[in-house]
C-alpha cells in the first residue's frame, strides 16, 4: 500500500504533519500556561485555602505539635467583615475612589480631546510630558511628592508665605487623602489619556469634516461625535482605575512615616500586610484578600454590565 504523502513528495505522512499543525498552537500557549497557572492560579488557589484554615496553639507554642493547622470554616471571613479596622479603610479606599475617580478620568478626556483637535503646535512634547509621570514607580513619586507635603522643606510652602497665603497641612488627618489622591492622580493621567487619545486617532478624518460641513462646532463635534466614538475606551480605563483604587498601598505606605494620620491599617490591602506579616496571621490576611477580589469582581463586571452593553453598542 502506498504511503500518503505531501504534494512535495516528501515522503512524510499527510496524517502526521496534520497532528504536529494540530499541536503547534498549544506548544506556543504552553509557556504562557506554565507561567499563569505557576505564578498567578497556584497563589490564588492557595490563599483561597488558607482562608479556611486557622492555627491553634496548644500550651506554650514550641515544637512541631505545639501549632497545628486545623478548619476554620466561614470563621475567617467572619472576622474580616465584622473588623472595625477593615471597615474603616473600605470607608477610606472609597472616599479616596469618589475623589480620584472622576477627576482622572475628566482630566484625561479632556486632554486627548484637546490633543486631538490639532490646535497643539507641540503635540509630541505635550503627549510625553502628560504620560511621563506614568513612568514614574509609585515609590518614588511618593517619596517626591512627600518632600513637598512637608512644611519645614517644601519650597511650595515658602512660595505661598512669599506671596501671603496660608500653606496648609496637606498630611493632616483632614487633607492626607487628597494629598494620596493627587499622587495617584499624578500618574495615572497620562495613562488614561493615552488611551484614549489612541481611540481618538483611529477615527477617519472625514467623519469630523462631514460635520464641519453641517456647520458643527468644535465643541459640538467633541461632545456629539468623539466622546461617544471613546466610549468603550472610557469604560475600559474606568474600570481599570476603579481596579487600582481598590489596589491602593504603595502611596499611603510611603508616605507613613512622613504622617500620624495614616495607620497601618488605613486602605484594605495595608491591612492585608499587616496581618501578614506584622501579626503573622496568614489565614485573616488570606480571607480578607479573597474579599476585597470578590468585591473587585463584582464592582468591575457590574460597572460592565450597566455601562458597558451601550457604550460598546454605540462602537458597532
Amino acid at each position: 500500500m502506498a504511503t500518503a504523502t505531501t504534494p512535495s513528495g516528501t515522503g512524510v505522512p499527510v496524517r502526521s504533519i496534520r497532528s504536529r499543525r494540530s499541536l503547534a498552537p498549544y506548544g506556543f500557549l504552553a509557556p504562557a500556561v506554565v507561567l499563569f497557572a505557576a505564578f498567578l492560579a497556584a497563589p490564588i488557589l492557595y490563599a483561597l485555602y488558607l482562608s479556611f484554615r486557622k492555627a491553634e496553639v496548644k500550651g506554650l507554642g514550641l515544637g512541631s505539635a505545639g501549632r497545628t493547622e486545623t478548619w476554620a470554616g466561614l470563621g475567617n471571613y467572619t472576622r474580616a467583615l465584622s473588623d472595625p479596622e477593615f471597615l474603616a479603610s473600605v470607608g477610606r479606599v472609597a472616599l479616596y475612589g469618589l475623589v480620584l475617580v472622576p477627576v482622572m478620568m475628566a482630566l484625561a478626556l479632556v486632554l486627548a480631546l484637546l490633543l486631538d483637535s490639532g490646535r497643539t503646535r507641540v503635540g509630541g512634547f505635550a503627549r510625553t510630558s502628560i504620560f511621563l509621570p506614568y513612568a514614574v514607580p509609585a515609590v518614588v513619586a511618593s517619596l517626591l511628592w512627600g518632600f513637598l507635603y512637608l512644611p519645614r522643606v517644601s519650597p511650595l510652602v515658602d512660595v505661598l508665605e512669599a506671596v501671603g497665603l496660608p500653606a496648609p497641612d496637606l498630611l493632616s488627618p483632614d487633607l492626607v487623602i487628597f494629598a494620596v489622591a493627587n499622587i495617584a492622580l499624578w500618574g495615572g493621567v497620562g495613562f488614561n489619556m493615552i488611551v484614549l487619545y489612541t481611540a481618538l486617532r483611529s477615527v477617519p478624518g472625514d467623519v469630523y469634516e462631514a460635520a464641519r460641513l453641517d456647520g458643527a462646532s468644535d465643541v459640538q463635534i467633541a461632545w456629539r461625535i468623539k466622546v461617544p466614538i471613546v466610549a468603550p475606551s472610557l469604560v475600559m480605563t474606568f474600570i481599570f482605575s476603579m481596579i487600582a483604587t481598590l489596589q491602593v498601598f504603595a502611596e499611603p505606605t510611603t508616605l507613613r512615616p512622613l504622617s500620624n494620620s495614616i495607620s497601618s491599617t488605613w486602605t484594605p490591602l495595608m491591612k492585608v500586610y499587616r496581618d501578614a506579616f506584622v501579626r503573622n496571621d496568614v489565614y485573616s490576611a488570606a480571607a480578607t484578600s479573597v474579599v476585597i477580589a470578590l468585591v473587585m469582581l463584582v464592582l468591575s463586571f457590574g460597572f460592565l454590565k450597566l455601562v458597558g452593553n451601550r457604550a460598546f453598542d454605540q462602537e458597532k
